[in-house]
């Protein structure tokens, strides 16, 4: 019989009770206004400690630019009241896009961004009395690079648990001229996103893409695998390369993959002869060799694989196959791992993850990492998708609305894969339906 179990909790109660049944740790709190009080990150001091993660919609125009979903998402984001809005994946170079219709900033279309940003800007104070701070999500694709939507990869190494017996031909394997080619296009990426009004930038690491997968090299030859210095090389020139571009108090960050849940040698954050183990001393290591060679801010924390093994970042009630775990047990390594990161760097701000699962009571798992000081905000990815307007419900109050969460049904991911827009085909049926899929 399978351990994986869908979500029927009544009560919060019921929630704490099965998960001490399990034996999993899910640190749930009764009250939630911590999540709605003010708090200092970085150069700012936000109104609260809702964070809304980059949710991919694959629905901007053919030059990269913010197509009408586009728009029509982050108005809503923006109208919905979250501190911090954490703007999806912006391509660096046209061929590692995800997709055909992926973002992607250049100079011909950057005032295109600059508009949305501050209507992002001026929605938020005008609705919330506050202008939420909104943070660019660099990336390269990789693995994962569609541009004309069919697969055309970049990849650091073959790996065997993503390819099988059709290994990806050698000629795709990124050269070490071609990575510091990558590297030098965040220059212009961070630049264009100053230029644009956005806050910051990530250079996202992450969920296999290009610079998660480096962290995993440990059989690549050459500058950039075999050691952790030469896994992290990639990682830390973007950060120079994206410090080379901008100026003033521009924040750069990283949504950052501590745990991949592969075995050694094809997984970051587990040891070698461990199998699937989180071993996380290299992830410790590597924030705070980007907190101090670079001062990150703040660090948002994710861990897993959405294409490969999608229960791990977010545990789900349907999807393509039946995980061998319970959601709950998913929940817990992921707030271990986070907590694991925010307690060995007590002083840098943690963004915790994939909080939404609980649907009204992500906020009591939220708030009990905050209160317990294993994060010092929360983000919500899905659960934007699903309610866009849930910080603003909270704060008034006090919970969130049962009859708008998000239900992980895992059907945003499904458009998301097929390079179709994405979005919630339950709660926002008027604009996204898992017919397209069928066309």
């Amino acid at each position: 019989m399978s351990a994986h179990e869908k979500f029927h909790y009544k009560s919060l109660d019921e929630v704490r009770q099965r998960a001490e049944e399990l034996g999993e740790w899910l640190p749930l709190e009764e009250d939630v206004s911590l999540l709605t009080s003010p708090m200092r990150l970085g150069n700012w001091t936000l109104p609260n400690r809702i964070a809304l993660q980059p949710m991919e919609g694959t629905d901007g125009i053919a030059d990269g630019a913010p197509g009408p979903l586009t728009i029509r998402r982050y108005r809503r984001f923006a109208r919905g009241g979250a501190a911090l809005i954490w703007f999806e994946a912006v391509a660096t170079a046209p061929e590692v896009r995800a997709s055909a219709h992926q973002l992607y900033i250049t100079p011909e279309n950057v005032g295109a961004f600059a508009r949305l940003v501050q209507e992002i800007k001026e929605i938020g104070l005008r609705e919330n009395g506050f202008a939420p701070i909104v943070i660019l999500q660099a990336t390269n694709s990789g693995r994962y690079s569609k541009p004309h939507g069919y697969p055309e990869p970049v990849i650091a190494y073959n790996n065997p648990l993503f390819e099988g017996d059709s290994p990806i031909p050698a000629g795709r394997i990124a050269t070490d001229d071609q990575l510091r080619r990558y590297e030098e296009k965040y220059t212009l990426t961070a630049r264009l996103a100053q230029q644009a009004g956005f806050d910051g930038a990530d250079i996202k690491a992450c969920h296999r893409y290009l610079a998660c997968e480096l962290l995993s090299a440990y059989v690549r030859p050459g500058e950039y695998g075999g050691s952790f210095e030469n896994r992290t090389r990639f990682l830390r020139n973007c950060y120079h390369a994206a410090q080379a571009g901008v100026t003033g108090k521009f924040a750069l960050s990283s949504r950052l993959n501590v745990y991949d849940g592969f075995p050694y040698p094809y997984g970051f954050g587990v040891e070698e002869g461990s199998g699937i183990a989180p071993r996380l001393d290299e992830a410790v290591k590597l924030v705070g060799l980007l907190r101090k060679e670079f001062g990150i801010p703040f660090i948002n924390i994710t861990i897993g694989n959405p294409y490969k093994n999608p229960h791990v970042n977010r545990p789900y009630d349907a999807g393509n196959y039946v995980p061998d775990e319970h959601p709950f047990t998913g929940l817990s390594r992921m707030m271990r791992c986070v907590s694991t990161i925010q307690r060995a760097h007590p002083d840098l701000p943690v963004i915790g993850s994939a909080f939404s699962y609980l649907r009204q009571y992500s906020a009591n798992l939220a708030a009990g990492m905050l209160a317990g000081g294993h994060a010092a905000m929360a983000g919500f990815g899905r659960m934007a998708f699903a309610n866009p307007d849930f910080p603003r419900q909270m704060k008034e109050t006090g919970s969130i609305d049962p009859a708008r969460v998000c239900v992980a049904c895992g059907n945003c991911a499904q458009l998301l894969r097929a390079g179709i827009p994405a979005g919630c085909v339950v709660r926002d049926r008027e604009s996204y339906s898992m017919e397209a899929l069928k066309r």
